[in-house]
């Protein structure tokens, strides 16, 4: 289970971008967590996707 966040660090998922486009079936995601007061806007963060077994570019959802 997730533990509940305190002040202004959140948990956010990452999925990636390449992977939704190519139409193979499963998805890379990954969970980490920011500070809402220092980053305001959507992570965006190169990753290793398993799958497309190379680094992909992978976006904050939600």
């Amino acid at each position: 289970m997730a533990k509940k966040a305190k002040g202004n660090r959140v948990q956010v998922i990452l999925e990636c971008t390449e992977h939704k486009e190519s139409g193979l079936p499963g998805t890379s995601r990954y969970i980490t967590t920011k500070n809402r007061k220092n980053t305001t806007a959507r992570l965006e963060i190169k990753k290793y996707n398993p799958i497309l077994k190379r680094v992909t570019v992978h976006k904050e959802i939600k």
